[in-house]
């Protein structure tokens, strides 16, 4: 052994041997916790979206652009629409999904099984109309009333959607009967092709402004967007819906396209999570929504969005905490996964080390005792020796253990602090030579 290793104030080895069953104890607790807490998350989400080219989908692929920056990667399920996706909810099929305010009665076993990531942006109901069918029907010019509606073909969107289920609703508070409209659910592309045929005379959407379909229809001449002038009524009667203006100009201003304000009534979505989908999943995907909903938009002012109002189901601790604040101060210098990983590990970690610090106590005294027992181990032979002496008449063979001791005691290895007690017990051994020799 080299002499810098063997001659130090410390010795490692038994340091190690000593703090060992503490270290090992400690790395257990850790592994027993980490197991309980599980605190990184998959690398792998499925997000159920919405029908092709929807506003849906639009996000979706926006959430899962930010997310893939985090090394999570986001599925993208595709549905036929907010009832759909929360039928995919229900049955464990997607982790998290997008569902509109009133698409569906919650249950108890929903609020235990759901919760909420906030309301991210409103889904204006959109009801297009072919000025040319209103003409025909020997209507007025202009709809502003879903009693003008019966004896119009109107298409109210897919089952999956959630907006049968909204307009059959604002359909039975009007008191208009089903049966004397003429109501379809196609989809969204082939029903605006349906519409832009002239095989439909109305068409209805609760979309956001990003959907590509809106802002077609919007600037197609021959087709109006339906003003809501009872928005307030409907927002009072209805506590999912909330009122909505849509701007002059503001699609087109060098147009002037809408060329007047109207109004509109408009559910609120949210970014729904099962109870069972890991919270650092959860905790990312509301900052994500921070980024992707929070700018000023056509319905909304900046940092609006997301928000706790018109939530059908509980908020979730970790989008609460995403909405009243900023990115957590460790997220902010570290990477993500480690930064997760002392948030959710800390707690557990101050306990540790709240049981071990007293622990710990016993690995000077455990260190001292096994560097001095392989010193004091040979006082038990020396004392022998002595204690014969006092009997025996032939001391030859004692000289001869003597030395044999002596040059055990020689090949002693013990640290720098503790070779005055090596050095005391090659004394002692000159001392018991001693005694020998005057007898």
């Amino acid at each position: 052994m080299p002499k810098t290793i063997r001659y130090t104030l410390l010795s490692l080895r038994d340091l190690a041997v000593s703090a060992g069953p503490f270290v090992v104890l400690a790395a257990t607790l850790l592994v027993l916790a980490y197991w309980w807490l599980d605190p990184n998350p998959p690398k792998r989400v499925t997000l159920a979206t919405g029908p092709a080219q929807s506003a849906y989908e639009a996000f979706g692929k926006r959430y899962a652009k930010l997310l893939a920056a985090e090394g999570i990667e986001v599925a993208l399920l595709p549905s036929q629409g907010s009832a759909h996706n929360l039928q995919l909810l229900r049955e464990g099929k997607a982790d998290l999904g997008f569902v509109q305010g009133g698409t569906s009665d919650y249950s108890a076993a929903d609020a235990e099984n759901l919760t909420s990531l906030g309301s991210l942006f409103v889904e204006p109901l959109w009801l297009f109309y072919r000025e040319q069918a209103i003409q025909k029907a020997k209507k007025s010019m202009l709809l502003n009333s879903l009693v003008q509606l019966q004896g119009l073909r109107v298409n109210v969107g897919t089952p999956g959607s959630g907006v049968p289920s909204l307009m059959g609703k604002l359909l039975d508070s009007n008191r208009i009967e089903p049966s004397s409209l003429t109501l379809t659910t196609l989809e969204q592309t082939p029903a605006t092709v349906a519409f832009l045929g002239g095989e439909l005379d109305a068409i209805v959407f609760a979309s956001a402004p990003e959907s590509l379909m809106v802002q077609m229809l919007l600037q197609t001449p021959g087709v109006k967007l339906m003003n809501f002038p009872q928005s307030e009524a409907y927002a009072k009667r209805f506590a999912f819906l909330s009122t909505a203006r849509l701007p002059q100009g503001v699609v087109d201003l060098a147009n002037n396209i809408p060329p007047e304000d109207v109004s509109l009534v408009a559910p609120t979505t949210s970014l729904i999570a099962r109870t069972t989908t890991h919270p650092a999943l959860v905790q990312l995907f509301a900052q994500a929504g921070n980024v992707i909903h929070g700018p000023a938009g056509w319905f909304k002012a900046a940092r609006e969005f997301p928000n706790r109002d018109n939530s059908e189901l509980p908020i979730s601790k970790e989008a609460e905490r995403a909405i009243k604040n900023d990115a957590p101060l460790l997220q902010r210098y570290l990477h993500f996964w480690v930064a997760n990983l002392i948030e959710r590990m800390w707690l557990v970690m101050g306990i540790i080390i709240a049981i071990m610090l007293p622990l710990s106590r016993v690995v000077p005294p455990l260190y001292e005792f096994r560097v001095r027992s392989r010193i004091f181990k040979w006082y038990g032979q020396l004392r022998d020796i002595e204690s014969r002496a006092e009997e025996s008449k032939d001391t030859a063979p004692l000289f001869e253990e003597l030395n044999q001791l002596e040059n055990r005691a020689e090949k002693i290895a013990v640290p720098l602090s503790y070779t005055d007690e090596l050095y005391a017990l090659r004394n002692n051994i000159h001392l018991v030579r001693k005694k020998l020799q005057r007898r």
